[in-house]
């Protein structure tokens, strides 16, 4: 299938600040792409969002305590069509109720094609693709914000890059936190990084939703696959800064091989030598 034709949603995800009682309005927009061979029959619907397992797979059908925004929301307009090279601002209201529970609340606002419409020629157009945008939102009153980094891991020996580290980061509280991770990597012979994330305009923020524990990876490349490295990495949560530095060696599978045929080189020609010697004794 060629996805260059396939439509945009933006923005990818919203943090919004709510007080129960008052109403928000918001907006996305949706984009046919310029070199789109035909229009695009847009619909777009209200999902839960939650997340499953440490990998935060994506769960937009399940609802809870934390997804009763989805009822909160009105699209204004839910379905349209776009030429290509057009787009539409999606609106939505968001009415929160006196009621609404303090804390996190997720939704996603999925757009899809609508599947109720036709091509010309008769056909229908039915489009595999989903994009959704995010909605992160806080709802103001009691809060509870507690969680920890519990686990940070980087491998003392590779192969070969990148060099691979993960981080398991929990959320026990009621709202979502942001973890920013910073990596470092110097070398024994220089304090000057050759490879570092810890200016603020290149620090990832990831997202921890509450009651949850997330096991967050990240990769280092672009390095010599033979070399020693000092690996640092900075997780900024709840407040709290958590470092863990390892040294990794990194040495290739082809050169421990060589090196290996070396030291049997080595030793075939000492055992040789020795053997000569004998014989040149024993002549004599």
């Amino acid at each position: 299938m060629d996805t260059t034709n396939i439509f945009t949603v933006t923005p990818m995800n919203q943090s919004l600040e709510l007080e129960a009682g008052k109403t928000y309005t918001g907006s996305i927009i949706v984009a046919n792409p310029a070199n789109a061979t035909s229009d695009f029959h847009y619909k777009v619907g209200i999902s839960p969002y939650s997340v499953v397992g440490e990998d935060y797979k994506v769960d937009l059908v399940a609802t809870s305590g934390r997804s009763e925004i989805t009822n909160w929301i009105k699209i204004e307009n839910p379905k349209g069509v776009l030429k290509p090279n057009e787009t539409v601002e999606v609106k939505y209201t968001i009415t929160v109720p006196e009621t609404a529970p303090a804390g996190g609340q997720y939704a996603a606002l999925a757009v899809s094609s609508d599947n109720s419409t036709t091509s010309g020629n008769g056909l229908a157009i039915n489009n595999v693709f989903e994009m959704a945008s995010i909605i992160y939102a806080k709802v103001a009153g009691e809060t509870v914000r507690q969680g920890e980094v519990t686990e940070i891991t980087t491998p003392g020996f590779i192969t070969g890059m990148p060099i691979t580290t993960t981080a398991t980061i929990t959320n026990n509280g009621n709202i979502h936190e942001l973890a920013r991770i910073a990596l470092e990597v110097t070398t024994p012979f220089s304090s000057t990084p050759v490879y570092s994330t810890m200016n603020e305009e290149s620090i990832a923020s990831e997202v921890i939703m509450p009651e949850t524990t997330r096991l967050v990876t990240k990769t280092i490349d672009g390095l010599s696959p033979l070399g020693i490295y000092e690996v640092k990495e900075t997780i900024n949560y709840i407040g709290e800064n958590t470092v863990f530095t390892q040294t990794v060696i990194s040495c290739p599978i082809w050169f421990m091989a060589l090196v290996l045929v070396t030291i049997v080189a080595i030793v075939v020609a000492v055992i040789r030598t020795i053997k000569v010697r004998r014989a040149r004794r024993i002549v004599f």
